[in-house]
């Protein structure tokens, strides 16, 4: 029996990194769950987010997985260090990685982050990045509208590409060679950011590094999937899944079922 890789977000946006895991380990089995009725994290407390994502943990860890992948900035700043000191599996977020990734990137050593207002008032970027390059010049900026964006799914649409410019406007005068993506769902926006930001300034998306820290993972714990067989793929959410499913869909450019979850809620009304 296969066990999976548990990936949970507070929405759609981790499917940007559960894409790159299917990429780089086509054998690996994905347990994704995608916490749309309670979307975005952002604005919430970090106390709030933390129970959320402790609250999915647990119900992910009734399917055993052998790893958990936050892949959500948000919940990764408030809740990486609590849940990997209470599960016995190893748990993965995606800032770092994305640190890592800018780090190698930046040339002028000025990089960007931009995120939700958790992420950001957290200075957890910051901190990753310190560590990694002390002195390092880092400028963040807080853009709340792009997630629901992603979420109605309206990605596409010239509204979005107005609000993306918008939101970015901020970061024109700064001498950035980097920006960091600091949430999963900015990928889905990605393209009007980069019409935004223009050529010289690389747009960093921490999904890729986080596949190679998860495969690195896997490897050196002797966890890769074992069977030939091809890996079924399962997915949850808490809220509307005919909108999550076309998401996904269109994201992963594959069929998907969705079942939705609705009983944790409860918990917390």
């Amino acid at each position: 029996m296969q066990q999976a890789i548990a990936v949970l977000d507070s929405g759609v946006g981790g499917l940007t990194v559960a894409g790159e895991i299917m990429r780089q380990l086509p054998k690996e089995q994905i347990l994704y769950f995608g916490d749309t009725a309670r979307a975005p994290y952002g604005p919430r407390s970090t106390s709030e987010v933390l129970h959320f994502t402790k609250q999915i943990v647990d119900f992910l860890l009734l399917h055993r997985p052998k790893m958990i992948v936050l892949a959500c900035n948000t919940a990764t700043a408030a809740a990486l260090e609590p849940i990997r000191s209470s599960v016995t599996i190893p748990v993965i977020g995606v800032i770092e990685p994305g640190a890592r990734a800018a780090i190698k990137h930046t040339r002028s050593r000025t990089v960007g982050v931009i995120g939700t207002e958790g992420t950001i008032k957290s200075g957890a970027y910051v901190k990753a990045l310190e560590d990694i390059s002390p002195g390092i010049r880092v400028t963040g900026l807080a853009c709340p509208a792009f997630v629901p964006l992603v979420e109605q799914g309206l990605y596409r649409t010239d509204s979005a590409r107005r609000i993306v410019r918008e939101s970015l406007a901020p970061l024109a005068g700064e001498q950035l060679d980097c920006l960091i993506l600091g949430c999963t769902h900015y990928p889905f926006l990605s393209g009007f950011m980069s019409e935004a930001m223009g050529p010289r300034v690389k747009l960093i998306n921490s999904a890729d590094e986080t596949a190679r820290e998860i495969s690195a993972v896997l490897y050196a714990g002797s966890m890769q999937n074992p069977s030939s067989e091809p890996p079924e793929h399962r997915f949850f959410c808490s809220g509307d899944p005919v909108l999550f499913g076309r998401i996904a869909e269109a994201w992963l450019r594959r069929p998907i079922d969705v079942t939705q979850v609705t009983g944790m809620l409860s918990k917390v009304r």
